[in-house]
């Protein structure tokens, strides 16, 4: 759970950091993995047609640098349209493991003109680690990013 004082004071150092920036994805996920130490892999796909390509990232390299659109937490968001909370990803059947010690997980989609463009996606290492406050975090982020990319 990540406090609403927290939160707020994350987002006002974001937009001052961010102002100008030359990647501010980039910089985006560096600034929340900084701050928020359940966020043991943090990252941003662009949706490029049907395939989800990875950008900036935070965290252990991962081999899943393209997902298909309906496989995985990531590619199910898109597909739904919706974004996921997982609170265990050893329950999910078409799980694509990034590392062992992942288990949970959360998706927050990026939108430009009501089109999904990208997602941002954190994993955790504890069960349960994201709630509501994660996901508005990052929505909240999401709509940063995309006002200055």
């Amino acid at each position: 759970m990540i406090e609403p004082a927290k939160a707020a004071a994350f987002l006002a150092e974001f937009d001052e950091r961010t102002a100008g920036a030359g990647d501010p994805a980039a910089l985006a996920m560096r600034l929340l993995a900084d701050a928020f130490s359940h966020y043991n892999w943090i990252g941003i796909y662009w949706l490029d047609g049907d395939t989800l390509v990875l950008g900036p990232f935070v965290g252990a390299p991962t081999e899943h640098d393209r997902i298909p659109v309906g496989r995985g937490v990531c590619g199910t968001a898109v597909a739904e349209g919706k974004n996921q909370v997982v609170p265990d990803v050893r329950q999910l059947s078409n799980y694509l493991a990034c590392s062992v010690q992942t288990r949970s997980e959360i998706v927050v989609l990026i939108r430009k003109d009501g089109w999904i463009i990208g997602q941002i996606d954190a994993d955790g290492h504890a069960t349960g680690a994201f709630d509501e406050s994660d996901e508005a975090l990052l929505t909240a982020v999401a709509e940063r990013i995309v006002a200055r990319v």
